[in-house]
């Protein structure tokens, strides 16, 4: 069962937390439990509860109405919204319910729907993303389960490879780009979708995947001599971040580095001339090119 703090359900839900004390207290709509030194938690339901409030909430319920609900009615509603509107933000909060439920029919269901209306690209850069995102952090602080977080990873990561595998292969004299996490990096899905938007733009791709050792990567970039280099760095690494970038910078001084990841966001790094950090998948198409 999932323990989150006030703070983590404003951060899923996108609801203010002085609002979901207010929602508590008048409407009595959930009933956080406390720990045995009387800090307050939430749990799985009531995360679902609250995500489903805001999706309702958000469309022109009034409070008043939604706290005379059932937990079925709610949820029927919420149903309702998300066939007949096209808002990406019930897309998203509705990805967390199945996460939390490890709904696989329905988390299938919201993505191919999604991959029908908008196109594949899309989904992923406009609904995707943002939903890793939003629970991005709960991973890092084991405030998402591992059998959560495997459950989601292993559903985007197969449709993302069977993408991948739909793309013509590109030309054998095309530009090239190795793909690789550094050792002991194992959240990958970033790294899939970067290798598909450069197989997709005609880039030769070597993907070396989850953690590789420098050694091997050394080799690789000496063999077939890319034009471009793509990591993340999203876990606390055994080694330093500064030094492994400028080691890289200086081992391949004639290879374009692009970098990403949560680590380097909080804590920066200084990037050697060669070296370009990005936020996030909608900026690879720029750096590509």
């Amino acid at each position: 069962m999932g323990k989150y703090s006030i703070k983590e359900l404003e951060r899923l839900s996108g609801i203010r937390a002085h609002t979901i004390r207010i929602w508590e207290k008048r409407h009595n709509l959930i009933t956080p439990e406390r720990t045995p030194t009387n800090i307050r938690f939430y749990s799985d339901e009531d995360l679902k509860k609250i995500i489903n409030v805001s999706v309702l909430n958000n469309h022109g319920v009034k409070i008043s109405k939604i706290a005379n609900l059932t937990k079925e009615e709610i949820n029927y509603q919420v149903s309702e919204l998300s066939e007949s509107k096209n808002s990406i933000e019930i897309y998203i909060e509705q990805l967390i319910v199945a996460m939390i439920d490890l709904e696989e029919e329905q988390f299938e269901k919201i993505l191919g729907s999604l991959s029908l209306k908008i196109g594949f690209e899309r989904t992923l850069l406009e609904v995707v993303y943002p939903f890793l995102e939003k629970i991005g952090v709960l991973w890092l602080t084991d405030k998402v389960t591992p059998a959560q977080e495997h459950f989601i990873s292993n559903l985007i990561r197969n449709k993302i490879i069977v993408a991948i595998d739909s793309l013509a292969r590109p030309h054998r004299n095309a530009r090239s780009v190795v793909l690789f996490l550094p050792e002991n990096e194992l959240h990958e899905i970033g790294l899939l979708f970067y290798c598909y938007i450069c197989k997709k733009e005609g880039l030769l791709t070597y993907y070396l995947g989850q953690t590789v050792p420098y050694e091997s990567l050394h080799s690789i970039c000496l063999e077939h001599n890319p034009n471009l280099l793509i990591s993340s760095f999203t876990s606390q690494p055994s080694h330093n971040t500064q030094d492994y970038v400028n080691r890289m910078a200086g081992d391949f001084p004639n290879i374009s580095i692009l970098l990403t990841g949560y680590l380097l966001k909080k804590k920066p790094i200084n990037p050697p001339k060669n070296v370009t950090l990005f936020d996030n998948a909608l900026e690879i198409n720029k750096l590509i090119k």
